[in-house]
Formats: structure tokens, sequence, C-alpha cells
């Protein structure tokens, strides 16, 4: 089982870099490719149309400006495809972002935020869909999220700590 990720643009690599640390920690094996839906319109479509027989299960696109990469790698295949939106000049994302989500009936692309939240949700949300069919990942994601609480709660319970000391130290 093994993810897909590609990026519009060399410059998208910073802040996709975050999913591949996620993917990393998780153990789920990636491939990253730069194709572009306006520059590389026939590479996309063909790494697309034959990502299933190559062994992935998930694609994630990340792209900026138009943001077409997501609907075009979604319109060649029927494996789950999500967007992550990326900031660019002038409209710092919002032009991708709706792009990203303003899919034609029929052919959906999933979309996460915008920049490393997104580029993180986006890996963990692959990871998720993987996780239904491999009960070890799906282990290791519900220990990713019981850590994420235990970390919350840890939070809290100094801040309430401190609240108690001040409150202390003025009476």
């Amino acid at each position: 089982m093994s993810v897909a990720i590609l990026m519009g643009s060399k410059s998208d690599l910073e802040i996709v870099r975050n999913a591949f640390d996620v993917l990393d920690d998780f153990g789920v094996p990636f491939t990253a490719r730069i194709m572009s839906a306006h520059r590389t319109p026939v590479e996309a479509a063909e790494f697309a149309a034959n990502a299933e027989a190559n062994g992935y299960k998930v694609i994630i696109c990340a792209a900026g400006m138009a943001a077409h990469l997501g609907g075009v790698v979604a319109g060649h295949t029927t494996l789950p495809v999500i967007g992550i939106p990326m900031a660019s000049e002038p409209f710092k994302a919002v032009d991708s972002l709706l792009a990203t989500v303003q899919m034609p009936p029929g052919i959906p692309v999933a979309a996460v935020t915008c920049g490393k939240a997104g580029a993180k949700n986006a890996a963990l949300y692959a990871v998720s869909i993987l996780a239904t069919a491999d009960p070890a990942l799906a282990a290791k994601l519900k220990e990713f999220r019981e850590k994420q609480k235990n970390q919350v709660l840890a939070a809290d319970s100094e801040l309430q700590n401190e609240l108690e000391a001040r409150k202390s130290a003025k009476n």
C-alpha cells in the first residue's frame, strides 16, 4: 500500500515535506513527483491513469493558483484524491482552495486546509484511508490520536495549575 504525492511546482516542496514526515512516521511508503496539470498535462494524466496498476492506493495533489492538478488526476483514476491548496500570489490560496473544492459531481477531490497543516492533514487522511484495510496501521493511527489527546490534556493540566497558583498568590 503506497501513496503518491504530486506537486504542481517545485515551489510546493517545502510545504509538502510535512506530508513526507507524517507518512514516514507511520511507515507508509510514498512516491513524490512534480507534475503540472497545465505544463505537463499528458504526464499527469498518464500517471493518474496508471496509478492503481502501479500499486498506489491514495493520491495527494498539492497545487496553487488555478489548482487543477487534483481535478485532472481525479478525472483519470478512481483512487481517492486529496487536494492541498497551496498559497500563491495574489490571492493567498483562496483561488487554489476554491479550485480544489469546486469539483463537478462525480469527480470528487477531498480538500484539506492550505499550507503546512494541510500537508500534514492530507498525509493523515491518506493514512486513515489505508488503515481501513490494515489493522496494524489502524492501531498506529489510534495510538497517534491518543498521544495527541494526552498532550492537550497535559497542557490543560499545566494551565490549571498555573491559574490555581496565580489565585493563591493573590490571596
